[in-house]
């Protein structure tokens, strides 16, 4: 009896300590809590980031939609979402369809009406990519990678802050019986950028290049400030979907705004600017096709005779006969001059870490062989530039002499309010010659578009002014075809320009249109964005 009574004592006083001890786990509010934060799921949506806009303030990103689904095991979310899913999500649709718990699904339409809880995010590029090359790509976890995205990444990202979906769930993953998901929306303070880019004009522009141009780009400056108002580069690709690009012929990712090229006859105002401020705009040249430059024969284009020509007949016939004499006349140091106060060889900063090409000038003392001062006299030779300092040059004739360094930002922006939180000062700008010879200048390309090589570039309505160029790449097809950098560069109106505008295509020996014709055609698309 004294085991038995030992033994019922035993048991009473474990039931006692086991009572004790559920008794203190029920009071403890921390287990509580805990045990609370085991059936919530707390699911991300994409990082909040800062925006870019255009001049008047409109987006250039964020202009449409996507939506993302909440899809809960048990529910049959993979047989309502799979049509509303693209073949990416479909594919993670797929590996998670048996998911034990809920997750977010990008899908491509607000999929609510299927009864299913819906999310609606902007979506950062369009469907049809704005300004693409500019503006640049994310990598998958929402960081900048390329173009102003990457130059620009931390001020847009700030602290990457998230909307999220709370889900107090059951040990199976599903919603708690009379529970609904619970969408907190973060404060994002990544700030806004605002671009010298206008929406209409880059779009307008965008539209040309894609019916005429296969490679190439397209640039288009306010006259007046040198801000740039329009940067087109082709090929493209989806801002989106890069991988999809990675193999795709011509450089699809490369930003030939900002790449350095091989320049031609479109350098040829910058000779006739240094000669008209030297009073060296008087000579004339009897040209036979071909000029020789201590034993070496240079060619003008297709070997055509230009007979006696002055420097308005010069310019609109392209004679590098004629150059190649004015040059010889300049002399070395007075071209180079020239070159250099008109941003030849000077990298030309975006924003940020982003930069043009600094291109190439040759040296002094290359310029001391005959034969590589002819060169560079029409734009030949070690001359390398960027669509960019090209435009730059162009600029300072339809802005009276004054050069400007072509700016892509004018502020930053707190998208909360709208307002502006610091403006970026636009870039010094400096007399490189009278307005009196931007003057002459501007008659003498009125002339190259209504009586010599650009007469394609006149637009249907309005006046142009401008220069073609036709430079050679020393790069060859299989056939044996060389292939050419084909460039207009010029303003409308002639008289009194609004815009400076330059056309490249880059690497051709066949293409579809002109530059000269593409650039009537920009013409013709400002003209009427004005209307």
């Amino acid at each position: 009896m004294r085991r038995i009574a030992a033994l019922y004592g035993a048991l009473l006083v474990g039931f006692a300590v086991v009572v004790c001890r559920l008794y203190l786990t029920a009071s403890n509010t921390s287990y509580a809590a805990r045990a609370e934060g085991q059936s919530s799921v707390t699911l991300s949506l994409p990082a909040k980031r800062g925006g870019f806009y255009d001049c008047d303030g409109l987006p250039l990103t964020g202009l449409e939609q996507t939506w993302y689904a909440l899809c809960l095991p048990g529910e049959s979310s993979y047989v309502r979402l799979y049509d509303a899913a693209g073949t990416e999500s479909q594919g993670e649709l797929y590996q998670r369809r048996n998911a034990a718990a809920p997750f977010l699904l990008q899908v491509s339409r607000d999929v609510s009406d299927l009864g299913l809880y819906t999310y609606t995010v902007p979506r950062r590029y369009c469907s049809v990519p704005l300004c693409q090359h500019l503006i640049g790509y994310l990598d998958g976890d929402g960081k900048g990678v390329a173009g102003l995205e990457a130059a620009l990444n931390d001020l847009l990202a700030g602290s990457q802050a998230r909307d999220t979906v709370t889900c107090s769930v059951t040990g199976q993953g599903r919603l708690v019986e009379g529970a609904e998901p619970v969408y907190t929306q973060a404060a994002g303070d990544g700030a806004g950028v605002q671009l010298t880019i206008s929406r209409p004009v880059q779009r307008a522009v965008e539209a040309v290049a894609a019916e005429t141009m296969t490679s190439g780009c397209i640039l288009v400056l306010d006259a007046a400030t040198a801000q740039v108002r329009a940067s087109v580069s082709l090929p493209g690709y989806d801002p989106e979907d890069v991988s999809a690009s990675l193999d795709a012929p011509n450089s699809p990712f490369l930003d030939r705004t900002l790449a350095a090229y091989a320049v031609g006859s479109v350098f040829k105002p910058v000779l006739a600017a240094a000669a008209i401020e030297a009073g060296e705009d008087d000579l004339v040249v009897e040209c036979p096709g071909y000029t020789v430059v201590d034993g070496q024969v240079f060619r003008c284009a297709s070997g055509t005779a230009h007979g006696t020509v002055d420097l308005a007949a010069a310019l609109e016939k392209s004679c590098n006969g004629y150059f190649i004499r004015l040059g010889q006349a300049l002399g070395a140091d007075a071209v180079l001059e020239a070159a250099a106060r008109l941003g030849f060889g000077q990298s030309v900063s975006v924003a940020g870490s982003l930069r043009g090409a600094a291109g190439e000038l040759p040296g002094r003392d290359t310029l001391d062989t005959p034969g590589q001062l002819a060169n560079f006299s029409f734009g030949q030779g070690q001359l390398l530039a960027t669509p960019l300092q090209v435009a730059s040059m162009m600029n300072a004739i339809a802005a009276d002499g004054v050069y400007r360094t072509p700016s892509f930002v004018l502020a930053t922006l707190d998208e909360s309010t709208g307002q502006v939180k610091e403006s970026v000062p636009p870039p010094a700008a400096r007399q490189v010659f009278s307005a009196d010879t931007a003057q002459k200048l501007r008659e003498l390309l009125a002339g190259v578009v209504t009586e010599g090589t650009g007469h394609e570039g006149a637009p249907v309505h309005g006046t142009s002014a401008g220069k073609t160029g036709t430079a050679q790449t020393g790069q060859f097809t299989a056939d044996g075809q060389e292939k050419m950098n084909l460039w207009f560069a010029g303003f409308c109106p002639a008289d009194q320009p609004e815009y400076t505008v330059v056309v490249l295509q880059d690497g051709q020996t066949d293409p579809a249109c002109s530059s000269a014709a593409i650039f009537g055609q920009v013409c013709e698309a400002l003209w009427l964005l004005e209307q």
